[in-house]
């Protein structure tokens, strides 16, 4: 961990949703005032979302100019906005920060070090990794930061199911359920001839997915490298036995690596933190770690 001065953000800016049917908007409120109390001479300001992708805007927008420190009231989809909002201006001197008011928090819950109020009065930052996928078909070229996980196969399908159905312990069980009757393998090709099946492969740079698995013991976000978590296409009974394992006692050591590319053969949905993008048939897909790319306080 480095010791930051206070002065290296000039601003405090809280991005939250405030349709969501859980906390945001109370938490968020919470959050100002308690910072109010704690900085009373320091600017916070409150800026709501309006729409889907919008809190990318608004955290592109303040990361030109100054030294904010973005903060995502939210889970890890709209903290996953922020993330990319700030990548997307060179140079940009922004912080970022979450406090936890989604389903999973799984960014939150991994990297967690300090209560966020106390740790943005402190004025501690620390640099960690972010994970890098790039997508490329015959007309299309995308990219999008991740700062938690990529998952393809059982991950995206979960997600999927997940947002459709209620929350709630036996409901987010239902669903896991249904997903596996729906799980169909993914097809990857590393080199012409060499293809492999999977029913679950993610490329983590956190332990903790999905709020009750562990799915490593061994990597660090800060490490420039990221873990493998596989699960290759031999019967339901082992990709049920993963996730029970990965519930209960954890998945223990992973591979470790800071690159990995390959060719999907089929259109397929991918979960980048807690959203979920699709890549058509064909593409070429690229894994990479950018080491220490996001200065985070808590």
């Amino acid at each position: 961990m480095v010791a930051l001065h206070r002065e290296l953000f000039d601003r405090i800016v809280l991005i939250y949703n405030p349709a969501n049917p859980r906390i945001p908007r109370t938490l968020a409120e919470g959050v100002r005032d308690d910072l109010c109390r704690r900085l009373p001479d320091f600017p916070v300001t409150l800026q709501p979302t309006r729409f889907a992708g919008h809190a990318h805007e608004l955290a592109t927008a303040a990361a030109v100019t100054g030294r904010p420190l973005i903060v995502a009231v939210s889970g890890d989809g709209v903290y996953n906005e922020v993330v990319n909002g700030i990548m997307d201006v060179d140079g940009s001197s922004a912080l970022s920060a979450v406090a936890a008011g989604g389903n999973a928090n799984d960014h939150r819950r991994s990297t967690r070090r300090m209560l966020l109020v106390a740790a943005i009065v402190d004025g501690r930052a620390r640099y960690l990794d972010l994970l890098r996928l790039t997508v490329r078909s015959s007309d299309v070229l995308w990219s999008r930061y991740a700062h938690s996980y990529i998952g393809f196969g059982l991950t995206p399908l979960m997600a999927i199911g997940l947002k459709k159905d209620k929350k709630g312990a036996v409901m987010e069980l239902i669903s896991v359920m249904r997903t596996f009757n729906r799980l169909a393998p993914v097809e990857i090709i590393r080199s012409p001839g060499e293809k492999e099946l999977y029913d679950s492969l993610v490329f983590a740079n956190v332990a903790r997915m999905a709020k009750y698995g562990r799915i490593s013991n061994s990597g660090r976000p800060d490490d420039g490298l990221f873990e493998v978590v596989s699960c290759p296409h031999r019967g339901r009974w082992r990709i049920a036995f993963m996730v029970l394992r990965a519930a209960t006692v954890g998945l223990g050591k992973q591979p470790r690596i800071n690159h990995c590319d390959f060719t999907i053969s089929k259109a397929t949905p991918i979960q980048i933190d807690g959203e979920v993008l699709h890549a058509d048939a064909n593409s070429h897909v690229v894994v990479d770690c950018v080491p220490h790319a996001l200065t985070t306080v808590g």
